[in-house]
């Protein structure tokens, strides 16, 4: 009699894991997919804002460089104004990319991820 007291246990005991295991494994699934979908999110909505800022940015540029070229008596002296002053940003952002950009960059994806799994 002991034997299947035992065996039942057992059985019991086994199926009690079986059912832990499935609960953590789907809840590891949904835990993934719901950081999948906010990264997606995240980034689809950092894209369209980027679009955005970018058209604003040409639009700028190209008005920018008409005006300075009006008041330089030529207008493709405008263009070559703002070439330059952007070679000159883009020397200065290669110069401190590391502490302007990868670190703050860096930064913010490490705490984000330990922000998640602090929840």
């Amino acid at each position: 009699m002991e034997t299947n007291a035992t065996t039942s246990e057992n059985l019991n005991l086994y199926e009690k894991a079986e059912n832990y295991t499935k609960t953590s494994l789907e809840l590891i699934k949904l835990k993934t997919v719901s950081a999948a979908a906010d990264a997606l999110s995240t980034v689809t909505s950092r894209i369209a804002v980027g679009a955005v800022v970018a058209f604003f940015t040409l639009f700028l540029n190209i008005g920018l460089s008409l005006w300075i070229g009006k008041a330089l008596g030529e207008y493709y002296y405008g263009f070559f104004v703002i070439a330059g002053f952007y070679l000159i940003v883009a020397i200065v952002l290669h110069k401190t990319q590391h502490k302007l950009i990868k670190t703050p960059i860096g930064n913010m994806i490490i705490s984000s991820i330990l922000k998640d799994s602090k929840n």
